[in-house]
């Protein structure tokens, strides 16, 4: 759809990549958050893999590039599970603010430079106001969250070597590792999800979820990175956090305290510095 502005498809990625968990959070009531995890996974697995059918790339594909694909199933089972523990826990904006510290970290160490040096410094500044609420209200969600935030700055690496491999890339290697994600992460959410898949209803909303969380906005960051520059895309990143906060007060109700706007302000201004 060449007449429709990159940005558009931006600011669609950035409102469904975190109005899914917040649909998720709502079903927490009914499911545990590892069964609505491992429903998402399954579900979005599913669609990439009627939609793209990438064991066809699999077979055909060189060892190496298998074992990065293992490698990022293996990442995204553990980095869902424990986002899912995180927000149970903890408001949905603080910890998407904590997951993009470590990207930024990684970030600052790759270019070494006085701009991301500050970066760093004002994410780690956000982390510790963040940090200051979460550990003193939630310990386990602040613990989760930081797991999330390494585990997300490793799916960057991995997802990046992925998108240069010349025969298991881009969307067929991202629908193989949703499938793996989806077996590796089975024998702990598959007991929590039961509910669900003897409730059409609640099966309907975790499929909704897995829809919303990884379809739409996988598929609209493909559409987003094609046409922008690697900068531009860069800079709109930094909506996320506030995209993250916004729906969880507009969605559940998740009023931030004064020092938790402060750590996901920092955090912003650190991604905008971000190299």
């Amino acid at each position: 759809m060449p007449r429709v502005r990159p940005e558009l498809y931006f600011i669609g990625s950035a409102i469904f990549h975190y109005l899914g968990p917040a649909f998720a959070v709502l079903l927490f009531a009914r499911v545990e958050p590892l069964g609505v995890a491992w429903l998402r996974i399954v579900s979005a697995g599913l669609i990439f893999a009627l939609w793209r059918r990438p064991w066809r790339a699999w077979a055909g594909a060189p060892r190496t590039e298998r074992a990065t694909v293992l490698a990022w199933g293996a990442v995204l089972a553990l980095m869902n599970a424990c986002f899912y523990l995180a927000i149970d826990e903890l408001a949905l904006g603080t910890v998407a603010a904590i997951e993009f510290a470590g990207p930024i970290a990684l970030a600052a160490v790759a270019a070494r430079s006085h701009r991301a040096v500050l970066a760093l410094v004002l994410a780690v500044a956000g982390v510790a106001a963040l940090a200051e609420v979460s550990a003193s209200g939630s310990p386990a969600g602040f613990a989760f969250a930081i797991a999330n935030m390494v585990l997300f700055t490793g799916y960057i690496v991995v997802a990046h070597r992925v998108s240069r491999q010349e025969r298991l890339a881009g969307i067929d290697g991202l629908a193989m590792a949703m499938l793996i994600a989806a077996v590796l992460a089975a024998p702990i959410g598959v007991a929590d999800a039961l509910p669900a898949v003897t409730d059409p209803v609640l099966l309907g909303a975790a499929a909704g979820v897995g829809v919303t969380s990884s379809v739409i906005p996988y598929v609209f960051d493909q559409l987003a990175m094609r046409r922008l520059s690697r900068g531009t895309y860069a800079l709109m990143v930094a909506l996320l956090p506030a995209t993250a906060t916004v729906i969880g007060v507009v969605v559940l109700t998740q009023i931030p305290t004064v020092t938790e706007g402060v750590g996901v302000a920092l955090v912003i201004a650190a991604v905008l510095l971000s190299p």
